[in-house]
């Protein structure tokens, strides 16, 4: 790996950043606020957030097994996708490689950015190969992306792939896990130790039922951490968001429940697609939803909207072509899919 300096923004390494009024007083009791500029009234609501969550990443690091100066918490996971652009990529100069087909949000942060963005296709078996994201890279490659389990095919990557990526890219791998909760594979969360390149996201979104809230992870070296920490906005995680976070992490327990009552859930509906005389093949999945290919994507979806049943239609993406995406729902949700499209 090249050191974090090669790797970041000149403009970024040499950044002094903005120094809140909740940081420079940090590691002292305090009382009395007259430093921010804050309306003393209407408690605790008129208080500017702690801008590092310190304890929200205490409750994320017993739950997630991971020392609180790795973990990075953002305004969802799109933040802490935007973020390594910010840092890393000089805007007309360097590039990123990524899987295809994968989640949309890569792209789109790159082209915001002004960075190039190289798809890789997927294998017939949406997989991935280390060889060929690697025979994309240049000396301008500041960034590998990849996501298992993936977005929209639902299936985990190849570890040993994935190794491969990480052990011989000599920058940033970024691996998207935002749907690992609901997967049997081991969280790369658990390998940051061994490779200070690497970059794991979570999310509230998906297997703890708090998408409202809008907070999303980002697990890597305490370096990395720190550089992430310079660019951010100063009161990126609002006050509502960390306590409801804290609510939330305080009973996992509830979490394992749902998951698997999701995981049935999940292998109920394959095997009620599979019969279905419309769809024509299921793919493996290790998340919260899946990808059948269908008949006829579009009409399939369009009949689906006219009886207020939204699932995602993927079929202009590459590789999933005529393919709907769908989400595990209630029981009695699922029920109403299936009741549905029987009638198809």
């Amino acid at each position: 790996m090249k050191n974090l300096q090669q790797l970041c923004r000149p403009n970024i390494w040499s950044l002094a950043p903005y120094s809140s009024a909740r940081n420079e007083y940090a590691g002292h009791e305090a009382h009395v606020f007259l430093d921010a500029n804050e309306n003393p009234y209407n408690n605790p609501y008129n208080r500017y957030p702690d801008p590092l969550q310190t304890e929200v990443k205490a409750a994320v690091a017993r739950v997630k097994g991971v020392a609180p100066e790795n973990i990075f918490l953002g305004n969802g996971s799109d933040e802490a996708i935007d973020l390594p652009y910010r840092c890393f990529c000089r805007p007309g100069i360097d590039n990123v490689v990524a899987i295809e087909p994968t989640y949309g949000m890569y792209k789109v942060c790159a082209d915001i950015n002004d960075v190039e963005y190289r798809p890789v296709l997927l294998d017939d078996h949406y997989q991935m190969h280390a060889d060929s994201l690697l025979a994309a890279c240049d000396d301008k490659t500041k960034i590998i992306w990849l996501c298992s389990p993936n977005n929209p095919t639902g299936n985990s990557l190849d570890r040993d792939e994935i190794l491969s990526v990480i052990n011989r890219f000599d920058g940033i791998v970024i691996v998207d896990e935002a749907y690992s909760d609901f997967s049997a594979q081991p969280s790369l969360r658990t390998e940051l130790s061994r490779y200070q390149n690497l970059i794991v996201l979570n999310t509230m979104s998906k297997a703890w039922g708090c998408a409202a809230i809008r907070l999303g992870m980002a697990f890597a070296s305490a370096e990395i951490i720190g550089v992430f920490n310079k660019v951010k906005y100063p009161y990126n995680v609002n006050q509502l968001t960390q306590q409801q976070a804290l609510e939330a992490l305080a009973d996992p327990f509830q979490v394992d429940k749902w998951v698997r009552i999701l995981k049935i859930e999940r292998e109920r509906m394959i095997d009620a697609f599979r019969l279905l005389p419309i769809c024509l093949e299921v793919y493996p999945t290790d998340a919260n939803f899946f990808l059948a290919k269908m008949t006829d994507a579009q009409a399939i979806y369009d009949r689906l909207v006219e009886q207020g049943i939204i699932v995602r239609n993927r079929t202009r993406v590459q590789l999933c072509h005529n393919c709907l995406r769908i989400t595990i729902g209630t029981k009695s949700e699922n029920n109403e899919l299936i009741a549905a499209l029987r009638q198809m």
